[in-house]
């Protein structure tokens, strides 16, 4: 019924490091050539953790565009844009709001987690609570097919997905709903509209997903339906109720888990981190100064890769030679930490080089970036008045 899209987007938390390249900004560069891309600076989210202290916000969405870009994120290919730019986010997320189960929200795993591990903030507000509702809308609004997370983030997109099916159950109604499908399903012509019927009883009677797939794929090929046609057909085969919201699917990500230099989770906020566009001298400083394996005292000991943290890097950024020379020559001590770490500084180093290269024309001319955030809000902005119009005359606010 809607096209396949993709929407992802992220916190301004400032520059960024090869932590976040490795984790997600790598996914996304090679998904923007398979499907059509959305990425937003998510600025409304950085509120909720940073309500008493905005002033970041700003440099922070800047300094994480050029980031983006540097990386790869093509505005020829996806669309680049800030989540505040386009207000529809927030009177989706005020309409869903008001018919979202406040028992939804308090049992989002990462809920408790975070009001503990940010014990230390003021955490007891509407907007924090409220987050995944208004990660919903950033999906829902674009009603994009697939949102690249991680495992900890499929709870979320689970959520989602409940939040457009109730959205849909409630407001999905047309009138003379059931006559209208049965006249678009005619419109398949005998041989499928015979077959799609099958599929529909398969699916709600004995809940085969494969009859619901099989289906729906069939409607996608149907040539021959107008675009209302077929979303009634695609809300007839699930119940009968019209699709307003799409139920994104989860497209889990593989993503290389590159450590801090200390070996744990690479943060600014712990100082282990190499950030995306850092120079050649402090990633070799800092490479050369990383922590080993303490039983290598003396050039001499023999260690273990497993308990060095240069191992986890090694793991991300070298050939199966090199991982064989480093396991080999740690374990019998026949190479030293400082030989074992260069195969890494001069992987980092090149990695780097191309980032520098496409960052500099935007340092060079700020008004670069502005140009692409903008033509990305009007894009998204059309995207997200289209379903707003559609949800505003199912709830009965259209107003004519």
């Amino acid at each position: 019924m809607y096209p396949d899209r993709v929407v992802s987007g992220m916190r301004p938390t400032g520059a960024l490091h090869l932590g976040h390249y490795h984790g997600a900004l790598k996914n996304w560069v090679k998904m923007q050539s398979e499907l059509p891309c959305l990425f937003f600076v998510a600025d409304w989210h950085a509120l909720t953790t940073h309500y008493d202290d905005p002033s970041v916000i700003e440099k922070s969405t800047w300094d994480m565009l050029i980031d983006w870009l540097a990386s790869g994120v093509d505005p020829s290919q996806s669309t680049i844009f800030i989540q505040s730019k386009v207000p529809e986010h927030a009177e989706l997320h005020l309409l869903l709001s008001m018919a979202t189960p406040l028992g939804w929200l308090e049992r989002v795993p990462t809920y408790k987690d975070q009001i503990e591990k940010l014990a230390t903030k003021d955490l007891a507000t509407y907007g924090f609570l409220g987050y995944p509702l208004l990660q919903a809308a950033d999906v829902l609004i674009y009603r994009a097919t697939q949102v690249p997370v991680g495992d900890d983030q499929v709870p979320h997109i689970e959520m989602m997905r409940e939040i457009a099916r109730r959205f849909n159950h409630l407001y999905g109604k047309e009138k003379g709903f059931e006559e209208k499908a049965q006249e678009a399903v005619k419109k398949l012509g005998s041989k499928r509209a015979k077959l799609y019927n099958e599929l529909r009883t398969e699916f709600q009677q004995e809940g085969k997903d494969d009859a619901l797939e099989q289906a729906k794929a069939m409607l996608d090929d149907a040539q021959n339906l107008s675009m209302i046609d077929r979303e009634r057909l695609f809300g007839y085969l699930e119940g009968s109720r019209k699709l307003i919201l799409v139920e994104p699917q989860v497209k889990l990500t593989t993503a290389s888990r590159l450590p801090g230099l200390d070996g744990a989770k690479m943060s600014k906020s712990y100082g282990n981190a190499i950030a995306l566009r850092e120079d050649k001298e402090s990633v070799t400083k800092k490479v050369r100064t990383m922590p080993t394996d303490p039983a290598r005292v003396r050039r001499t000991d023999a260690g273990d890769p497993e308990k060095c943290p240069v191992w986890k890097f090694h793991q991300v950024y070298s050939d199966a030679a090199t991982l064989e020379w480093v396991a080999k020559g740690c374990k019998s001590a026949g190479i030293g930490c400082l030989e074992c770490k260069q195969p890494v500084i001069d992987a980092i180093i090149l990695e780097q080089q191309p980032m520098h290269e496409r960052a500099q024309q935007y340092l060079d001319d700020p008004t670069l970036v502005r140009a692409i955030v903008a033509d990305g809000c009007d894009t998204a902005r059309k995207l997200a008045q289209e379903t707003m119009r559609d949800v505003r005359e199912a709830m009965g606010l259209g107003y004519n």
